[in-house]
C-alpha cells in the first residue's frame, strides 16, 4: 500500500499501537501528524521518524486541542487524508458499585467524546479530497466484561459512533471503518494484568498480539480491498483478514 503524498492524523500515538501504525504509515510513504498528552514521547517519535512527522501535544477530550491539531496538520501538509481514532484507556477497572464516578466520566471523555471530537474536527478536511477514518473498537463493544463497564460501554457506543459517521457521510467520499484488534501486548494489557478481575486479566502475555499487526492492518484497510467493511468492523481475530493484510 503506497501512501505517497497521503497525510495521516493518529490519536494516542505515543505508544503502542498508535506509535507502531505511525511507523508503518510512514513506511509507508504518508506524512504522520502524532497526537498525545505525552509532549516527550510523541516529540521522540517524530525525531525517529524524520521529516515525514510532527508531534502535536493533543488532549482528545478537549474539542479546542483537536482542533487546533486538524488545522495545525493541515497547514504544515496541505491536506489530511486520513484520522485513526487510537485514543483510549481501560481505567477505570472495577465493579459497578465500586468505581468511582468521576473515573468513569473520565474514561467516557476520552474514549468516546475524544474519537467524537477527533471526527468533527477532521471532517471538513476529510471532505476536501474524500478521506478515511479509522477507529480502534475492541471485542469489549459486543460483550460484557466484568469490571469493564466504562470501557465497554464507550466501545460499544464508539462502534454505533462509526455506523453512524457511514451513514452520513459516506457520499461525501469518507469511509469509516472500525478494527477490531483483540488483546495486544500493551501496556493496557499491563494494567488489566494488573487488576485481577475477569478471564482477560489471566491471560499469558505470549497470547497477545504484538502492535505493529493492528498497525499492518490498519494501513490495509486504506486500500480498496477493505471497501466493503465501511460501516462496519474489522476483526483482527479473523484468520481471513489476517491473511489479507499477509499476516499469516
Amino acid at each position: 500500500m503506497d501512501m505517497t503524498g497521503k497525510t495521516v492524523m493518529i490519536t494516542g500515538a505515543s505508544r503502542g499501537i498508535g506509535a507502531e501504525t505511525a511507523r508503518v504509515f510512514a513506511s509507508a510513504g504518508a506524512n504522520v501528524a502524532l497526537l498525545a498528552r505525552s509532549q516527550d514521547e510523541i516529540a521522540a517519535l517524530a525525531g525517529e521518524i524524520g521529516e515525514k512527522a510532527i508531534a502535536i501535544p493533543c488532549n482528545v477530550a478537549r474539542y479546542g486541542e483537536l482542533s487546533s491539531a486538524v488545522a495545525t496538520t493541515v497547514q504544515a501538509f496541505g491536506g489530511l487524508d486520513v484520522l485513526i481514532n487510537n485514543a483510549g484507556v481501560v481505567d477505570p477497572i472495577d465493579h459497578i458499585g465500586d468505581t468511582d464516578p468521576d473515573a468513569w466520566g473520565h474514561l467516557i471523555d476520552i474514549n468516546l467524546k475524544g474519537v467524537f471530537n477527533g471526527i468533527h474536527a477532521a471532517l471538513p478536511a476529510l471532505r476536501a479530497g474524500g478521506g478515511s477514518v479509522l477507529t480502534i473498537s475492541s471485542g469489549a463493544a459486543h460483550n460484557a466484561i466484568e469490571g469493564w463497564s466504562a470501557y465497554c460501554a464507550s466501545k460499544a457506543a464508539v462502534n454505533m459512533l462509526n455506523r453512524s459517521l457511514h451513514l452520513e457521510e459516506q457520499a461525501n467520499g469518507i469511509r469509516a471503518i472500525g478494527l477490531s484488534p483483540g488483546t495486544v501486548a500493551t501496556q493496557m494489557q499491563r494494567v488489566i494484568k494488573a487488576s485481577g478481575i475477569n478471564p482477560v486479566s489471566q491471560l499469558d502475555w505470549d497470547v497477545h498480539i504484538p502492535a505493529d499487526w493492528p498497525a499492518k492492518c490498519l494501513l490495509w484497510m486504506c486500500s480498496a480491498e477493505a471497501d466493503s467493511y465501511c460501516g462496519e468492523e474489522i476483526s483482527l481475530r479473523d484468520e481471513g483478514i489476517r491473511k489479507a493484510v499477509g499476516l499469516i
